[in-house]
């Protein structure tokens, strides 16, 4: 018997194109990757076409832009993924050139005024019938609506016609700022005497070249252990500077036309800055809300932040008495000075500790406590090229479900640093999952880290790259749980951006639970579990600097809005840049740095870092409902796994929020962390 609905070319078109949009692609070379994108980009064309046409039945106007959504959201993922974590260069470039005709036809979209009226006629069917749509779809429905008209598809041609030009330009520049970064390794060469102050498995992995020196990068896997515990200031200085010269004299110039192009947008949209225009649908509002929120967090952070300042000033007096100030170069050697002294910790001490691939176990066996899920590794006969892993580091899990027994998705970790690498930490989309009869697919996603990495000796982390570890891993879990929504606008981590960040926070809280440490964190050469009095010296030392930290991101999110909030051809980004330092933070300037070079959050974030405390706000607040059960009950957990994050960006962040909480969310827990006082 023939079905009632008998599928167009259109409709198996989608179908073929979102099939080769695979994790697969990784193994096949740059000309498959691009001719599988350009495939779904000419599938994505013929449904916009087709959908002008629509002026009646809400869900088919709907399904219509909800396939080209995914279609064009999974070509970015996967194009995304290649060009921050594939090890050809030949790829990489292909991802590049691939992203450029994706933004593009992304841009047309949200130009596209027959899409648009399309969208408009959906919305009155619906304000006549509600149930024309569910309550996620009705959503989808009126930001999709309130994104189009902020692009300016309701304005004329020759509006919309500049606006697709600076977009596209804005594509070009932006990834030449990142690749900048992630091209301009730079590095110092030191004695081997002063590597005195760092790891044994450091000094270890860092033997003495031909030169009798020894190489140290500006990767972070360097960078950090050396900042912190190498003794010799000299050294601390001149790794410090070469950190912030990164693509200094390559990113200066294209930071200035990005921020140019973007304030030339904003305004030809009618804002008054690209700030007004990159806040105006998130959770706070406004670039003015920005402001004052960040202004508000250093107002509260401000004494605090003044007494750690004069800790380590004094810490520092104590081996040079004349000394009037600390540099910045000696913030974390002093800072782990007065913990080890006042504390009675030094960071160094819980290395030992945590070996990646048992730190890899934990946060799993947490991820499957706390979720209800399982990770299950691929059959043995599974290689690189069936798998779609992109490297042989790679590592993949599936997802399951562990009550019901039905699969969530598939993650890849990609764990440890490599030429050509992305090389900060974050969550990348693999595929975005929808759960709609004729569109069903599982959420894929991965992890692109920079951890020491075990093939090259004992990889220990600190206790500070644990808590990246549960947090990045938050997104991943928020992806992948929320990957099963009707629509692929709202599922996974589609939520306003400035809300993003709290899952991952949240899940932070457990690095420090005595129950999930306890079951992974022991001493890796002779199996001690970790001391309960370390963990609790560490606990206090983390609480020392508190003050300084929190003072150092209002910098960031004020650099990130502030760049954004004034008309560029108004301030130089390096004077402005010194002034905020002066402002927000007790270290001076150093000229012939420029820290804004290599903010790579300048590029992805734009005015928007403050989202990273806004989130912690309601992360602290979110917690409180985990310790008044305790850690170690799971209900909470899954209360929030169904409130939270299964529905990913089906619902405002806020009515999540306030669902879970049984009330609006409040600072009370984030002013209370801030104090010192228990929650």
């Amino acid at each position: 018997m023939e079905s009632m609905h008998t599928k167009s070319g259109v409709e198996l078109d989608t179908e073929v194109a979102l099939a080769q949009l695979s994790a697969r692609l990784f193994s096949q070379g740059p000309d498959a990757l691009v001719a599988a994108l350009r495939q779904a980009l000419g599938t994505a064309r013929a449904l916009m076409a087709e959908l002008r046409g629509f002026r009646r039945d809400a869900r088919a106007i709907l399904s219509r832009y909800d396939d080209i959504s995914l279609l064009l959201g999974d070509a970015a993922s996967i194009t995304s993924v290649a060009r921050n974590g594939h090890p050809d260069r030949a790829v990489r470039d292909a991802a590049d050139t691939a992203e450029q005709e994706i933004e593009s036809l992304a841009t047309e979209l949200s130009l596209d005024r027959g899409v648009y009226d399309a969208l408009v006629a959906a919305q009155a069917e619906v304000t006549q019938n509600q149930e024309s749509l569910d309550d996620a779809g009705r959503h989808l429905l009126d930001k999709v609506v309130r994104s189009m008209k902020q692009s300016g598809v309701d304005r004329d041609e020759a509006t919309r016609d500049k606006v697709r030009g600076l977009r596209d330009a804005l594509v070009l520049v932006g990834q030449e700022f990142g690749k900048n970064i992630i091209e301009d390794v730079r590095s110092i060469e030191v004695e081997p005497s002063e590597l005195a102050g760092l790891p044994e498995d450091y000094i270890a992995s860092h033997a003495p070249g031909n030169s009798g020196k020894v190489r140290i990068t500006t990767d972070s896997i360097d960078y950090v252990p050396f900042i912190t515990y190498a003794r010799s200031s000299r050294a601390r200085e001149a790794l410090w500077r070469a950190y912030r010269q990164r693509a200094q004299t390559t990113n200066l110039p294209v930071l200035d036309r990005l921020l140019r192009r973007r304030h030339e947008l904003a305004t030809l949209l009618g804002y008054p800055s690209y700030a007004a225009l990159a806040t105006e649908d998130k959770m706070i509002g406004s670039a003015d809300k920005a402001a004052a929120f960040i202004e508000e967090i250093s107002a509260a952070s401000g004494d605090r932040s003044a007494r750690d300042y004069a800790q380590l000033l004094a810490r520092r007096q104590k081996d040079e008495p004349a000394a009037t100030q600390v540099e910045p170069w000696d913030a974390s050697y002093l800072t782990d000075r007065v913990s080890h002294e006042q504390a009675g910790y030094s960071a160094q001490e819980t290395r030992p500790y945590f070996e990646y691939a048992r730190v890899t176990k934990g946060v799993l066996d947490t991820m499957s406590r706390l979720f209800g899920v399982r990770f299950v590794s691929p059959p043995p006969e599974e290689d690189v090229r069936d798998s779609g892993r992109w490297h042989e580091s790679v590592e993949l899990f599936d997802v399951v479900d562990a009550a019901r027994e039905v699969p969530l998705g598939r993650i890849y970790l990609d764990m440890h640093p490599r030429d050509g690498k992305y090389k900060h930490y974050a969550q990348f989309t693999v595929r975005t999952g929808v759960d709609r009869p004729g569109r069903e697919r599982l959420p894929e996603g991965a992890l692109l880290c920079n951890f020491p990495d075990p093939s090259r000796g004992t990889a220990l982390l600190e206790l500070d790259q644990v808590r990246t570890y549960f947090h990045e891993f938050g997104h991943l879990m928020h992806h992948l749980l929320g990957g099963h929504t009707p629509w692929a606008g709202v599922s996974g981590v589609a939520t306003e951006w400035d809300f993003v960040e709290a899952p991952s926070q949240l899940l932070e809280e457990w690095t420090w639970d005595r129950t999930t440490l306890g079951a992974f964190a022991v001493h890796h050469e002779t199996g001690e579990p970790l001391p309960q009095a370390l963990l609790d010296r560490a606990r206090g030392a983390d609480a020392l600097g508190k003050g300084l930290w929190v003072r150092q991101q209002m910098l960031y999110a004020a650099v990130s809005l502030e760049y954004h909030r004034r008309d560029p051809e108004t301030f130089d980004t390096s004077k402005l840049l010194a002034e905020l330092q002066a402002r927000y933070t007790p270290y001076r300037f150093i000229e012939g740095t420029a820290f804004q070079a290599s903010f790579g959050h300048l590029s992805g974030y734009s005015a928007i870092y403050y989202t990273y405390m806004w989130s912690l706000v309601i992360a602290k607040d979110l917690f409180s409902k985990f310790t008044e059960a305790g850690l170690d009950d799971v209900a909470p957990a899954r209360r929030y796994r169904d409130e939270v994050l299964a529905p990913g960006g089906s619902r405002p962040a806020a009515e999540l929020c306030e669902r879970f909480l049984g009330r609006p969310y409040e600072v009370g827990a984030y002013r209370a962390w801030l104090d010192g006082t228990p929650v």
